[in-house]
């Protein structure tokens, strides 16, 4: 899941996602996984995509990605409930938890959940007919393009200290939007360099069949190194694959960036 800017949710969420286990009236606090509502087609579902994915990102995500599916305990077997398996196994590795959402949620308590250490998921999984696109991130993309990364625990204290810089800037749009890319250009569409190659570690490409491949191999895409000023001041691309990604070194160098975001932000801002 991604922040939200001024004018539409980054998640790519509507208001109105299919999300079946959405009960009218619910606060963001009772919500919950729900896990027995899932169908047999949906655990079928889980599988093909698991399998899909699981088949071509070795060699292509980062070795703490693929160290994280297995620490964390997903399984092409089933989907990974929540409550029972995730939560217990990130919390003896990072201290954090996957909270459910119902999809679209402000940007406020969005930041206040990541901050504190929640990481917000929603619940409702894609149709057979929806395997290769689907306009809006689903719980596949949620849990399995970005909880493996949650066993890092650099990459953890980095989305806790960006989460704590957007709630002192939360009812400022042009804050916001800025924060937002760079989540955008992290969190979702983030590249490192390892030791064996470039390696992807954004939620975003980690669940995209086809953008795993482009991401890494295409001619077209500019592969920039990670600087803050710039990627500030570099808009995103919600509906096709992206024109540059911006490559990290290490993750210890993500979060030892994050006071150099502040200052760029406040400097931003009264230009």
């Amino acid at each position: 899941m991604k922040p939200s800017n001024a004018s539409r949710n980054c998640a790519e969420r509507s208001e109105t996602a299919p999300d079946a286990r959405k009960v009218r009236g619910q606060t963001l606090h009772d919500m919950n996984q729900a896990y027995e509502k899932y169908t047999a087609d949906d655990q079928a579902v889980w599988r093909i995509l698991f399998k899909r994915q699981m088949k071509q990102l070795p060699g292509k995500a980062s070795q703490d990605y693929l160290d994280g599916i297995g620490q964390t305990g997903f399984t092409a077997d089933h989907i990974p409930d929540f409550e029972q398996e995730l939560n217990p196994r990130l919390m003896q590795l990072t201290g954090w938890r996957v909270k459910a959402v119902p999809g679209l949620i402000p940007n406020r308590e969005f930041f206040e959940l990541m901050a504190d250490h929640n990481f917000p998921a929603t619940t409702w999984l894609r149709r057979r007919d929806q395997l290769d696109y689907l306009q809006e991130p689903d719980m596949f993309h949620d849990t399995f393009g970005h909880v493996p990364m949650l066993s890092n625990q650099s990459f953890c204290d980095f989305l806790a200290a960006l989460s704590r810089i957007a709630l002192a800037h939360v009812d400022h749009p042009e804050a916001i939007e800025m924060i937002s890319r760079l989540y955008w250009y992290t969190v979702e569409f983030g590249l490192i360099q390892e030791a064996d190659g470039l390696r992807i570690y954004g939620g975003g490409i980690l669940s995209s069949v086809g953008e795993t491949t482009y991401s890494l191999t295409s001619e077209k895409p500019l592969r920039i190194p990670y600087e803050v000023g710039t990627l500030l001041k570099t808009p995103y691309i919600i509906d096709r694959y992206q024109d540059q990604y911006f490559v990290i070194r290490s993750y210890e160098q993500l979060y030892h960036s994050v006071s150099e975001i502040e200052e760029k932000i406040e400097e931003l801002l009264v230009l």
